[in-house]
């Protein structure tokens, strides 16, 4: 990939951030569409979670298939939207783990059509609540609200902690994986190292900047070689299948039940926070000032197209976390990278073939490659709470929320099942439990601090 210095007009955006190529900084087409394979490669979410729906409801191999094509032009509707016209800013959006689910728990209650459905009218709600209509605006008051260091900087270590749950377990892979266990980690391993290497490659060299943004997209690439060598893959059969994805409205039916459209718009809120959450830290990573109104945009373009993308059974989206992490170690954050990213979502999502091709990457090194990823995240997260004022209530109102949500992951699973389905979804999702939480006691001691106030005066 080529390289390209900042412009003069951002230089100053640049300087005060931690990124060599800004914000707004245009970077030549090669390097965009490198980056942004490397973004796709890492959405761990995008290639897996239609796959695991497909296999949930027993879908043939064409539904699955038209699954990962909706799914994929799904996020890439909400990142060009994210990238040039509403939030202009480097956020690449996928697949949320809520979202998935809260299908999978109510999909087999109620069915997929009043599953759908019913997301559909709670992400309407969502696109009523976050119109980016200046000084009025519902969602830019909760990003102000939001803006304590406290409120993104334990969002994202709850989310970069739940992840986890999604690394070493799918590096490892399961005994009738094929390559379990050896080939696995080896590859695994091969991979992580190469990102760990790579990013810290100094910067001194055209090669070095080169291998440095690239690591991700070089660790994959040599880690399923090095896989490939050794154990059986799907790449043989990625262009036996040469079909075009049409959307379908609608296409597993339609319902909508209340109680469903509760479920999935407390479902959403998480998501809102989190995004909004990154939105902070991305925007003070390129020295941007993030207003009430750019945060209501942003969110208004993501509950849109999940919407929309849930006319067409495709799954709500949030910022991705694995992303954040490669802002990271690419220092690169270009908008106009995103931008790519999104065209090259929209393709990938209406030709099969291509969907192959990264369906075909060893799940073992792409867990690895996150690995190091959501490591970058969780170290992130620390950074932002080093800006916080550590009192004892700023310790309350991190610490309890934090351990209690992820205490959700080690639930027993008869537990879960004896609840009701919206507090299973509630304590099973510690990305929903601890947002619930941390908005509920930060409220809680700010009204305790209105009243004590009240009493003095």
């Amino acid at each position: 990939m080529t390289t390209t210095k900042p412009t003069s007009s951002s230089a100053a955006t640049v300087a005060a951030g931690v990124f060599d190529i800004g914000i707004d900084d245009r970077v030549p087409i090669a390097t965009s569409i490198g980056l942004g394979v490397q973004n796709i490669l890492g959405m761990a979410g995008l290639l897996i979670f239609p796959a695991l729906i497909g296999s949930a409801f027993h879908m043939s191999t064409s539904d699955t298939a038209y699954l990962y094509g909706i799914t994929f032009m799904t996020s890439g509707l909400v990142v060009i939207l994210q990238s040039v016209f509403l939030l202009r800013l480097p956020i690449v959006q996928g697949p949320y783990a809520g979202s998935l689910a809260a299908l999978l728990a109510v999909g087999h209650e109620s069915g997929l059509g009043a599953a759908f459905g019913s997301m559909v009218v709670a992400g309407a709600i969502w696109c009523v609540l976050a119109l980016p209509i200046r000084k009025l605006s519902l969602i830019g008051r909760l990003g102000r609200f939001l803006r304590d260091p406290i409120i993104p900087g334990i969002i994202v270590m709850i989310l970069a902690t739940q992840l986890t749950s999604t690394a070493l377990p799918n590096w490892l892979g399961a005994p009738t994986s094929p390559g379990f266990p050896g080939m696995n980690l080896i590859s695994g391993a091969i991979a992580a190292a190469l990102v760990v290497a790579l990013t810290v490659l100094p910067r001194r060299t055209r090669w070095g900047t080169m291998l440095r943004r690239g690591a991700v997209l070089v660790a994959i690439v040599v880690g399923t070689i090095v896989y490939a060598v050794f154990e059986p893959t799907t790449f043989g059969e990625i262009g036996k299948h040469a079909t075009i994805t049409v959307p379908r409205l609608f296409p597993f039916g339609f319902g909508v039940h209340a109680e469903l459209v509760l479920i999935f718009f407390i479902t959403l809120l998480p998501a809102v926070a989190e995004s909004i959450a990154t939105y902070d830290i991305v925007a003070g990573w390129g020295g941007h000032e993030l207003t009430a109104y750019r945060v209501s945009q942003g969110v208004f373009g993501e509950v849109l197209g999940s919407t929309v993308g849930s006319v067409f059974g495709g799954m709500s989206t949030l910022a991705y976390p694995d992303n954040i992490g490669l802002l990271r170690v690419t220092r690169v954050g270009s908008r106009y990278v995103t931008l790519t990213t999104g065209v090259i979502l929209l393709v990938l999502g209406g030709v099969g073939p291509f969907d192959g091709l990264l369906q075909a990457v060893p799940l073992p090194v792409l867990a690895a490659a996150g690995t190091v990823l959501f490591g970058v995240l969780f170290a992130s997260s620390i950074e932002v709470l080093s800006h916080a004022e550590w009192n004892q209530e700023n310790m309350m109102i991190a610490g309890v929320p934090f351990i209690t949500a992820i205490g959700g992951l080690f639930i027993p699973a008869v537990t879960l099942k004896a609840m009701p389905m919206t507090v299973q979804l509630v304590l099973g999702q510690p990305l929903i439990l601890g947002t619930l939480l941390l908005i509920l006691m930060k409220a809680a001691f700010a009204l305790r601090r209105t009243h004590r106030a009240g009493d003095v005066s």
